[in-house]
């Protein structure tokens, strides 16, 4: 977790230099982030989760227009994250708007709200964008077989609260339905490089 830990501080400095911000502001923000993707109930959607989406965002962000936009929506998308909440998409674009307010101008941030928002769907869109980052958010289903198990044990984790046979029921479910999604992912390369491994390990998991 420590590698994950520099990693995430040294991301967030890269973002943070494109943005118009105070040191002091930049500073809070961040331990802002920190805090919030470090909380005791998260086991996947934690800063491990941020650094590996945002190590396939600098992988492929000379394909998007508004690489910042995406950038940004990686950042909040899980900012606000409780279990057991149907709203957490929402609240997580709520608390970017709140605190980039005075940073974004309105498109951009009207723009990137929309997006977290579309984490929770995944929705088909003719955006490239916002495929981009659906995708990446998506990627984890094509880790190595030690990562993917991982995977799932920290998703299980997080709902510990539920039933054991309940939870193995609707989390079939959830791994169904990816695997039955033609494509899984959205972008060519995505579906290149990462589809068939997703697959893969999404009918294994499935088989057991």
């Amino acid at each position: 977790m420590v590698r994950y830990i520099k990693q995430f501080q040294d991301y967030w400095t890269h973002t943070a230099s494109q943005l118009d911000l105070t040191v002091s502001s930049c500073e809070e923000l961040y331990g802002a982030l920190y805090s919030a993707y470090s909380e005791s109930q998260r086991h996947y959607h934690t800063v491990q989760h941020i650094v590996e989406c945002l190590e396939h965002f600098h992988d492929i962000k000379t394909h998007l227009t508004d690489a910042l936009s995406v950038e940004l929506a990686i950042w909040f998308h899980d900012v606000i994250y409780n279990p057991q909440a149907n709203d957490n998409e929402q609240q997580s674009a709520e608390y970017m708007k709140q605190v980039l307010e005075s940073v974004l101008v309105a498109e951009q941030m009207e723009k990137i709200y929309a997006w977290i928002l579309a984490t929770q769907a995944h929705a088909l869109t003719a955006n490239l964008d916002l495929a981009y980052l659906l995708d990446i958010d998506l990627v984890i289903l094509a880790s190595n077989p030690i990562r993917f198990a991982e995977y799932e044990g920290q998703i299980q984790q997080e709902y510990a609260w539920v039933e054991p046979s309940l939870y193995a029921q609707k989390r079939q479910q959830v791994l169904r339905h990816f695997l039955e999604m033609q494509p899984l992912y959205q972008t060519p390369l995505f579906q290149k490089r990462y589809e068939h491994q997703a697959k893969q390990n999404l009918a294994q998991i499935l088989s057991v």
